[in-house]
């Protein structure tokens, strides 16, 4: 019986069908958690929701009117929220905008998340103490934001330098967040988990290769490795030791593009992410 580390919190993961953020779910409810789940896959999603005690709450963050119907439905469900666990994301080819006509690892990794937590502000803030936890990459190194080409409207898209520019942005959201709301008693950490052996990369022709052949099990972690550091934070809590913090695992202080600290491109990326969702 697992100790009841998480009792009295509420706690919603994104990315919840399966991985690392099914992991996650189950290990915090076992821990004591209420567990709101999110996921695109209903079928995938709804046994996770069974093994956590709640209903599954499906969401394609490739729509973002998907995204704000589900900040709806957890307000509804909630008037709390002490974790928030950012943890839905992938690689996708640049060539397949989102119903939204925006690039798709800048949609799915940044902008919806960006979208869904500011939904979930007051909820968070009600808590008086809450965490968002956003899960980065190591790729973040690959990235490169441009803040006047967000979608790569006058630049080539290539697959995983995007993806790793989508992975720097939830990083530089997350010092957003600790300089913007830390008066709400909100904390924020970015975390990379590892490189995990589940269904990431599902919507990548590249990664999918690897991911099925034989090279997965030299070249990744389990599932429940995987989710381990992302846990080890939701049971830490807000602690304000960790706010702004980019965590390689359980290590701070991970490996960041240069890009990550600078004040003009934290500042720039979340003004106009505000405008492109509605938010300004």
């Amino acid at each position: 019986m697992s100790e009841q580390t998480m009792a009295g919190r509420t706690v919603l993961v994104t990315g919840a069908s399966d991985g690392i953020g099914a992991e996650t779910a189950r290990v915090l409810a076992a821990s004591g958690a209420t567990v709101l789940v999110t996921g695109r896959s209903a079928d995938k999603l709804r046994p996770v929701a069974e093994a956590v005690g709640t209903e599954p709450l499906v969401a394609d963050f490739s729509r973002l009117d998907d995204v704000r119907r589900l900040a709806d439905q957890v307000g509804e469900r909630v008037g709390t929220l002490d974790v928030l666990m950012n943890n839905a994301g992938g690689m996708f080819a640049p060539s397949k905008k989102t119903s939204d006509g925006h690039e798709p690892n800048f949609q799915v990794n940044h902008l919806a998340p960006f979208l869904l937590t500011n939904l979930l502000h007051a909820q968070l803030a009600a808590a008086r103490s809450s965490l968002v936890v956003n899960t980065s990459s190591v790729a973040n190194l690959m990235g490169k934001v441009v803040l006047d080409d967000l979608d790569y409207e006058h630049r080539r898209a290539i697959e995983f330098p995007a993806y790793g520019t989508g992975k720097l942005m939830n990083i530089l959201f997350t010092r957003g967040i600790a300089q913007r709301w830390s008066a709400d008693g909100i904390v924020s950490a970015a975390v990379h988990p590892g490189p995990v052996g589940s269904s990431f990369g599902r919507d990548s022709w590249f990664v999918g290769l690897l991911y099925r052949s034989p090279l997965k099990r030299f070249a990744t972690i389990s599932v429940p490795d995987g989710a381990a550091p992302l846990v080890a934070l939701a049971e830490r809590g807000p602690d304000p030791e960790i706010d702004g913090l980019y965590f390689s695992r359980f290590t701070a202080h991970g490996r960041e593009n240069k890009q990550a600290r600078d004040q003009k491109v934290i500042d720039g990326l979340w003004e106009r992410s505000a405008a492109l969702v509605g938010l300004t």
